[in-house]
């Protein structure tokens, strides 16, 4: 062999060991996470779940790449308590934030912060819920608790309080994407919090939606009219039904001089308000190109109101909900399509998880119902797509019961970040990739607390398996509830009482007395927080948009056991 043959296969060789360990240390260096969350984004509103309502090509890419979770729940079905439960990893009874009015204890600590510590670039850009100063970021810029669609305020870290004209789901994005190119330490793997407004309460779609969406017609779910028949107070009380308790001009858009006309009266209080709040920030040019759209629906809605019948009006409404509220997750999904886009451009997809849920799941007319709070599954369950190239295999689908509880330790061991011994998640990396043997949870709990309140839904809390679910209502009710999951999936009838249950009741009590205990949750620490809450409410008087006589008279029950 010549001098210059023996060069050149050193060469290749070395070549060869160099290429070998760069491949290497992609596939060890810790990966990049990208969590992606709306708000009040129902899974039925997803197309890669069913797309009787809506397609969502964008969305439904992360779950092709990787994995969609059937059976994904939520430990208390309402806004800051489902992010304070993802921050902490803890349940609602541990980190404090039970509902959307008590702080949050700032003394928790959040996985974003472990990440910090650990050597990530860490941003938060869209919706938060609560607080001003999320801990464990590097950059953030955050809505103002719920937020405006249209020419919105942030909260920002360098650059105080903004305003940013334009359509909120736009601008998250481009947030969003400039941090991405212009802040983005290429020598740092990063953690991304990028949370959508949409499609929370009042549904105003982009400008770009608003001519198409008012035009389509949708599918009546089955238990548009559902009477409550089969079960106790807590349904048939509660105050969510799209006929008697949505706002016509908040949510409907029909306008506040439309509503004097037709004598339609302000039920709520802030129904006007509303309308005025959010229609009011649009600009001149959005105004012109909104009223251009809503002007003529008002319009026809004024001839047809006085001869529709209650039926005719719950259908119109439901329609109008659907509209609005769909037209606003069209513009999620063309922005998610454009953060994935510059992934792939970007040569960042192979060592990156993605992540996309909401906060919460949402009833879209099931049961007559909008919002969520219940135990039921429109409200208790939440889309889980989770994309990690190299790891879970693409187009997979898993149905083992998991929940918001378990982000926190799934995103830690990815990234080899020991988790806090306080934790009470647990990791999803073993469904991810493939080693479902090492998964052992069987049922999760649940826990909600906000009553009494807007909505009226009654304080409660469950055991859901797979197969059932096991409610208990309770304060000023004690109702328990069986729901059979295989045989009753539109949870229709309450089997508590059946004899052929007998046996299935008492093996979900024992189950859900040993959760409570795992959890640290009990009777004596639910009831310090209703007591602490029927206090505020004592001192303030403040029933925000609660029925006010059902919360008066709850006062005086009390005064009087007292």
């Amino acid at each position: 062999m010549t001098k210059s043959s023996l060069c050149i296969g050193l060469l290749i060789v070395l070549s060869f060991l160099i290429s070998c360990k760069s491949a290497d240390e992609k596939t060890t260096s810790p990966p990049n996470i990208i969590f992606i969350m709306s708000d009040d984004h129902a899974y039925q509103a997803i197309s890669a779940y069913s797309n009787h309502l809506i397609e969502t090509p964008n969305i439904d890419r992360i779950a092709k790449m990787g994995m969609l979770f059937t059976n994904a729940t939520v430990t208390n079905s309402i806004c800051a308590p489902s992010r304070a439960t993802i921050l902490t990893g803890k349940h609602s009874h541990l980190n404090g934030k039970i509902d959307n009015d008590f702080p949050f204890d700032t003394t928790n600590v959040t996985f974003p912060q472990l990440f910090q510590k650990a050597g990530y670039q860490t941003a938060m850009f869209g919706k938060l819920h609560f607080g001003n100063n999320p801990k464990g970021f590097d950059q953030f810029k955050i809505l103002p608790g719920q937020g405006a669609y249209y020419n919105p305020d942030f909260i920002t870290k360098n650059e105080g309080n903004i305003k940013v004209e334009g359509y909120v789901t736009d601008i998250i994005t481009d947030m969003t994407l400039d941090w991405l190119q212009n802040e983005r330490k290429k020598d740092q793997p990063f953690l991304l919090f990028y949370l959508h407004k949409a499609p929370h309460r009042e549904w105003l779609p982009a400008e770009r939606h608003i001519a198409d969406f008012t035009k389509r017609t949708f599918p009546e779910p089955a238990t548009l009219f559902d009477d409550y028949s089969g079960r106790g107070r807590a349904a048939k009380e509660a105050e969510m039904n799209l006929l008697k308790h949505m706002n016509w001009a908040g949510d409907s858009k029909i306008y506040p001089e439309v509503m004097d006309e037709l004598g339609i009266p302000d039920a709520s209080g802030w129904d006007k308000g509303a309308f005025n709040r959010e229609v009011g920030r649009l600009n001149p040019a959005q105004r012109a190109n909104w009223d251009a759209v809503y002007g003529p629906m008002n319009e026809e809605f004024k001839k047809a109101f006085p001869n529709m019948t209650e039926k005719e009006k719950m259908q119109w409404r439901y329609q109008r909900y659907m509209q609005d509220y769909l037209g606003t997750i069209q513009a999620v999904d063309e922005n998610v399509g454009r953060v994935l886009d510059y992934l792939e451009q970007n040569n960042l997809m192979e060592n990156t998880i993605i992540v996309y849920t909401s906060d919460q799941g949402f009833y879209l007319g099931e049961h007559g119902w909008f919002d969520k709070r219940f135990v039921y599954d429109e409200s208790f369950k939440t889309p889980l797509l989770v994309a990690w190239p190299g790891k879970v295999e693409a187009g997979s689908r898993v149905d083992e019961m998991v929940q918001n509880l378990d982000f926190a330790q799934t995103f830690l061991e990815a990234a080899g970040i020991p988790a806090p011994a306080d934790m009470q998640g647990e990791s999803l990396v073993p469904l991810l990739t493939g080693n479902t043997e090492k998964w052992t949870r069987d049922a999760v709990y649940y826990h909600y607390y906000e009553y009494p309140s807007v909505h009226m839904v009654k304080r409660h809390y469950a055991i859901v398996t797979k197969e059932y679910k096991l409610t208990h209502y309770y304060f000023d009710t004690d109702e328990w509830e069986l729901i059979d999951r295989i045989k009753d999936p539109q949870e229709l009838k309450n089997v508590y009482e059946d004899p052929a249950y007998a046996e299935i009741k008492a093996e979900l009590h024992r189950k859900l007395d040993g959760l409570r205990e795992k959890y640290g949750d009990s009777k004596e620490l639910s009831q310090q927080y209703l007591d602490k809450y029927l206090d505020r409410l004592e001192q303030t008087q403040q029933f925000g948009n609660a029925n006010r006589e059902v919360a008066k008279q709850i006062l005086e029950n009390r005064k009087k056991s007292n």
